[in-house]
This record gives C-alpha cells, structure tokens and sequence, in this order.
C-alpha cells in the first residue's frame, strides 16, 4: 500500500478523485435543495394546491427520493458499477430540473401537472442511481485500513453541505423573485455543470467504481445487452414514479406493507441467531423506530415550516425582506459551522471514556427537536401583527441542527456495526426506508397544520407546541432508559 501511495497523486493529500466526486456531490445538493426549497410553494402558488393535498405529494416525492437508493445500490453492486450509476443517474436528474422549467399555465391544466410528475420522477429515479453510489466510491479510494477515509468522509460530508446551503439561497432568491421556472432552471444548470464535470475528469477515479463484470453486462437478452436493460428499466421507473405520485393515496399503504414484511424478515431471522447477536439486532430496529420519529418531524421543514415561515414570519432583516425558500440554506449552513465542534467533543469524550452511548445520543436528538418546535411557539408569543420575528426562524434551525448532529451521523455506523454480517446489506436498506417512513410520516404532520382551521396560525403553533412536548418527553425517557437499552449492544461500540 505503501508504494501505491507513493505513486498516487494528491491533493492536500488525498486522491485527485475525491474532489471530483465532491464537486459532483456538491452540485447534485445544489439542484437537490434548491429545487425542493421551492417545491411546496410551487404546489400551492402556481398550481393552487390546497396545503393538504401540497403535503401529500411532498411526503411521497420525499419517500420515494430515499426509497430509490437502495434499489439503485443493489444494481450498482450486482451489475453496472457504481461510476456507471452516478453517471446515469446525473443524466437523469438533470433532465428532470430542466422538466421542472416547463410551468405549464397557472391553476395547472391536467397536462402540465402530469409533466410536472414526470419531471419529479425523473429526479427521484436519478437520485436512486446517484445518491448512494457516488458515496460508494468515495469509499473505494481508500483501502479498507487506510486513516485518510474518515477524513476523506468529512471533506465529501462538507461538498454534500456547501451544496444544500448555496442551493436555496440561489435557486430559492431566483424562483421567488423572477419567476419559479429560472429557479428550477438555475437548479437544472447546477446539476448539468456536476455532470459535465463528473464526463470530463472520469479519468481522475482511475478505474474506481466500475461494473464487477464487464462480460456479464454485456451478455444479451432480447437482442438488448444487460446495461441497455438496466437503462430501459430506469425509464420504466420513471414512469411509475410519476404515477405513484399521481395517486399518492397509495403509497402509505405501500410503504406500510413493506414495512411490515421488513421488520417480520428480521424479526424471524433473528430467531436462529445467538443472543449476543439477536440482542444488537433488536437494538438495530429500535435505532430505525427513533429514526422514523425523528425524521418525521425534522422534516417540516419543508413542508409547514417553509409555509409558516413564508406566511406568519416577520422576513426583514434591516430592512431588506429575505425570501422564504433562502431560509432552507440554514440548516447546511449551521452543519458546516458545528459539526466540526461536534467531532471534537465526542473525541474529547471518548479519550476519558465518557462519550455518550448511540441510544443516549439519539434521545438527545430529539430533546433537541422538539426544542426547536418548543422556542418557536414561545417566539409566537412575541407576534406582532400576527408575524413572529425572523430571529425564532434562526433558533428553530439551530436546535434542529443540533439535534440532527447528535443522530443522524451515528444512525447508520451503529446499524452496520450491530448487524450481523450476512444481513449488513439489509439493514442498511431498512434504515434507508426507515427515512423514507419518516418523510411520509413528516407529511401526515404537515397536513395536521392544515386540518380545518380557520385561524391558520394558531392551529400550526398548536400542533406545533405538541409535538415539541411529545418529542422533548420522548427524548428524555430515552435518556433515562439508555443505561438499559445500552446492554442490547453487550460491548461499547460507540
């Protein structure tokens, strides 16, 4: 390893091709963010979506956005490669931003919602292919044991971060202002530009992330190779996407019967292990319980909070009125500035053996939440003219922030580490529909803030202010219960 390491070239001391993968990270969360910051908005202002119906079908672009990767790695792995994948799924999406510019006529004639779909589907199969592929060979730089890789995830953790905050603040002030297709059409550029990049600096992955077998790809069915297969397939996707969003009654119900099918294939494959291991395993599930609660109601932002803050929010700061979608750059912009301090203090922690176990920390997580809910509806308090002041926008971020940087970078390390080695693959998937759950779950919530009240405002700081208690009680009976649930892992995995 040694003298591959001599040979290699680098930057700052990593391979050339992490910082390709970076800036193609960094501008698929651009598009990614930029879009979706504008998204409800879209729904509810130019198609005159009511908000019940706008949830409905941002919850299930959102579970089908996490539901897609797991079926995206599993081909990758099998048959394309995951360089392959990302290249596909960047076309893919890209097309899909550039569908998102065609508006259509306002109020929405049957025609142009259906492109809307299709353009929607575009982007949730493209992330498929895209999303956990392009993280995969950002793994695949390093050997197994090299000290770079942690490292190396923390630079790609910081492309995928600069992207999510540039996203809103651009596409989000553009759509707003000049009109919604320039925003989503500066989204689409964004994403051509990671493309383009991703083409021409190929050459810097050094055969990293290619297909397992070449000849297996090529080999014929129909007349039609493998790979061609796989593409045809790909569209096929696309299109069923843009129906399950059409009738997007159906995918709770869909989501529910996996879910069950899932967990009773874990549960009875647990039966033939041994204790130690059926233990972690159960502790594995209990982990995707508190993820699905979590992301639930993290994820109105969104959603309701994008609305709350667009329609009952004081947006002047010295005196110029920010527009609404620039705000969902905060939560990327409050990672980037604290997750280092957070490394830092599990790290300081951990050196005398007091950093706080999984279970501890994600009841953290959701104290931190449910703070978060619980400040703006103090901030509602402080509504002048039935607007809250811009500065309880900035704390509810904050404390989401901190609650998602005490769970969300621990969920899927312990799950990988608690799982047995022939399922590994499978609960990797689960925890990824474990998000997808949690995004239908947020739009449940989010049309709760709808739900047939006159006084709008009230009724969004009323489910608020419960599920701020909910989720600050929820939190702190995990912290009492932690020392107890900590003996699912039988040793100090954290």
């Amino acid at each position: 390893m040694q003298n591959n390491r001599l040979s290699e070239k680098t930057f700052i001391g990593h391979p050339a091709g992490l910082f390709l993968l970076f800036f193609t990270e960094m501008w698929e969360r651009f598009s990614f963010y930029g879009m979706r910051a504008l998204l409800i908005f879209y729904l509810t202002k130019h198609f005159l979506f009511s908000d019940d119906k706008s949830y409905a079908i941002y919850a299930s672009y959102a579970s089908l956005v996490y539901i897609t990767p797991v079926i995206g790695g599993f081909i990758a792995d099998k048959l394309l490669g995951g360089r392959k994948a990302v290249l596909y799924g960047a076309i893919l999406i890209t097309i899909g931003h550039f569908l998102m510019g065609f508006e259509g006529p306002k109020e929405g004639s049957a025609l142009a919602v259906n492109c809307f779909y299709i353009a929607l589907a575009f982007i949730i199969v493209g992330t498929g292919f895209l999303k956990g592929n392009i993280s995969a060979i950002v793994g695949s730089l390093y050997d197994y044991q090299d000290l770079r890789r942690d490292a190396a995830f923390t630079i790609f953790y910081m492309g995928i971060n600069l992207g999510g905050a540039l996203g809103p603040l651009a596409c989000g002030y553009i759509g707003e202002k000049y009109g919604w297709r320039y925003g989503f059409g500066l989204a689409g550029i964004g994403m051509a530009i990671g493309l383009i990049i991703f083409i021409v600096c190929r050459p810097l992955l050094k055969g990293k992330g290619e297909a397992p077998s070449s000849v297996l790809l090529r080999q014929r069915i129909f007349g039609i190779s493998r790979e061609y297969w796989i593409y045809i397939l790909g569209l096929a996707a696309i299109m069923l996407s843009a129906l399950l969003l059409h009738y997007h009654q159906i995918i709770g119900q869909l989501l529910g019967v996996i879910g069950v099918v899932l967990v009773g294939y874990i549960i009875w494959q647990a039966v033939g292990l041994s204790s130690i291991a059926r233990d972690r395993l159960f502790a594995a599930l209990l982990l995707m319980v508190g993820s699905v609660a979590f992301w639930s109601l993290f994820e109105q932002a969104g959603s309701s909070l994008n609305m709350f803050t667009d329609r009952y929010t004081d947006r002047h700061i010295f005196g110029i009125e920010i527009a609404t979608s620039m705000f969902q750059s905060l939560n990327s912009i409050y990672i980037i500035l604290l997750a280092p301090l957070a490394a830092m203090l599990w790290t300081f922690l951990g050196k005398y053996n007091r950093e706080p176990s999984t279970f501890f920390k994600f009841g953290l997580g959701l104290i931190g939440l449910g703070t978060g809910f619980l400040v703006l509806v103090a901030g509602s308090y402080a509504a002048k003219q039935g607007f809250v002041p811009v500065l309880f926008i900035f704390l509810i971020y904050l404390c989401h922030t901190i609650g998602e940087l005490c769970l969300s970078p621990v969920g899927l390390s312990a799950v990988t580490k608690l799982s047995p080695s022939n399922m590994t693959g499978l609960m990797v998937g689960t925890w990824f529909f474990s998000t997808a759950f949690g995004e239908y779950g947020a739009g449940l919530i989010a049309r709760l803030t709808s739900a047939g009240a006159e006084d709008g405002f009230h009724n969004i700081v009323y489910v608020y202010s419960s599920i701020g208690w909910l989720s600050v009680v929820s939190g702190g009976v995990i912290l009492l219960i932690s020392p107890f649930l900590k003996r699912l892992l039988h040793e100090r995995l954290d």
